[in-house]
């Protein structure tokens, strides 16, 4: 049997970073930086006022008190915004300023309008400052040519500000990874729709095309199909022209009507094998006309496991990134656990992060068909393959499912 690090590592060489393309910076939030971006500006751009106040010379107020205040002609007013260049600031006199409004020359602290009378044509001053005292100098936060961000930076409202505030109107990402979702199976039906004997509705669907939006991607395509190899094919196709990868889930294992892999085995390249984990065992991929296939098994718990271990790195690197994204970490086992030989365990479980040390306890059983159970679960306890008992008070690895979920 291939290890899940093998398979993860097959998976993962059937993609590269998508194209890198300029896109507005308001709307590159989640994309991945493509190239390092300089500053074309300094920040701030002027000497400015971290206080609305009175720009002034820090000698000229150095003995104000409250019982010797020191009184100060108002020379002129500076808003924020103001676009005009006010001559320097003569010593013995104030300038009335709003915070983040450029400083005139000249002044060499501020003085808070909460040490003042707030006065318009003179201002009584009763506290002194100190020189550089309430100033944003010019480029101390950044100057021209400094490095902003490097390539492989997940861009979020901190990063986006700062690209906004140095004037950058488009930004160098890597696209959004376009991903098409197939279920299939004779006995799938749309949710919402009634049921036959026999029939179940498609959770995997739904499921796969959620997990492949919350880890970054965009959802271009979420298809159903019956247990036929040429109209597998057929949509398979359709689905590898718009997409940069594509995600089935059934029929890879070694039953009669496996269609996934008796459409997708032929072709040059396709690989289907037994992964030692459970659950998820049978798994696969392929290439439908140049484009990545990466086959599931069709049980709701084994789609998403494996979709963890797959293909959420498998899009990142899509997206420019690399790993998992998902925070691994050691907690408490409250319960017994068992495991198979040979096959390590993906057990749903939830994980008390308050508890000191964090504890965590085991959600329904191991049957990859126990959707309920993996609904209340929000963790993954890992139990290695040569481990077949865990017995409660055990610190155990655990994959935290509510950590990077971009």
């Amino acid at each position: 049997m291939r290890t899940v690090e093998e398979h993860a590592a097959a998976v993962r060489g059937l993609v590269a970073p998508t194209p890198v393309v300029a896109v507005p910076v308001g709307e590159a939030l989640g994309l991945v930086l493509a190239q390092d971006v300089t500053s074309a500006v300094d920040l701030p751009p002027w000497d400015n006022s971290a206080m609305d106040g009175y720009a002034v010379h820090a000698a000229d107020v150095a003995a104000a008190a409250p019982g010797t205040p020191v009184t100060l002609p108002v020379a002129a007013d500076v808003p924020a915004g103001d676009v005009r260049r006010h001559g320097p600031v003569a010593p013995g006199t104030a300038v009335r300023i709003m915070t983040g409004a450029p400083v005139p020359p000249g002044a060499d602290a501020v003085v808070p309008v909460e040490s003042t009378d707030g006065g318009t044509e003179r201002v009584v001053v009763t506290a002194p400052t100190a020189v550089g005292r309430h100033l944003r100098r010019r480029a101390d936060d950044v100057a021209v040519g400094a490095r902003l961000l490097t390539a492989g930076t997940l861009l979020g409202p901190a990063q986006l500000a700062l690209l906004a505030a140095t004037g950058l109107g488009t930004v160098p990402v890597h696209r959004r990874p376009r991903v098409a979702v197939v279920a299939t199976g004779d006995e799938l039906v749309a949710p919402g729709e009634p049921l036959a004997h026999g029939q179940i509705h498609d959770s995997n669907g739904v499921a796969l095309a959620a997990a492949a939006a919350e880890a970054g991607a965009e959802v271009v395509a979420v298809e159903r199909t019956g247990d036929d190899p040429a109209g597998l094919l057929a949509v398979l196709r359709r689905c590898a022209a718009v997409a940069d990868l594509v995600v089935t889930s059934g029929g890879v294992s070694a039953g009669a009507f496996d269609v996934v892999k008796e459409a997708l085995a032929p072709l040059p390249g396709a690989q289907f094998v037994a992964v030692a984990m459970q659950p998820g065992k049978p798994q696969g991929l392929a290439r439908v006309e140049g484009v990545p296939v990466v086959t599931l098994p069709g049980n709701p718990v084994s789609v998403l496991v494996s979709f963890e271990l797959f293909v959420r790195p498998a899009l990142r690197r899509l997206r420019g990134l690399e790993g998992s994204g998902r925070r691994a970490t050691t907690a408490v086992l409250t319960a017994d656990l068992r495991s198979p030989a040979g096959r390590r365990q993906y057990a749903r479980a939830r994980l008390d992060r308050d508890a000191r040390p964090p504890a965590v306890t085991p959600e329904g059983g191991p049957g990859s068909h126990l959707l309920g159970a993996l609904a209340r679960a929000d963790a993954l306890v890992v139990v290695p393959e040569d481990v077949t008992h865990v017995p409660a008070g055990t610190e155990v690895t655990v994959v935290d499912l509510t950590e990077g979920t971009r």
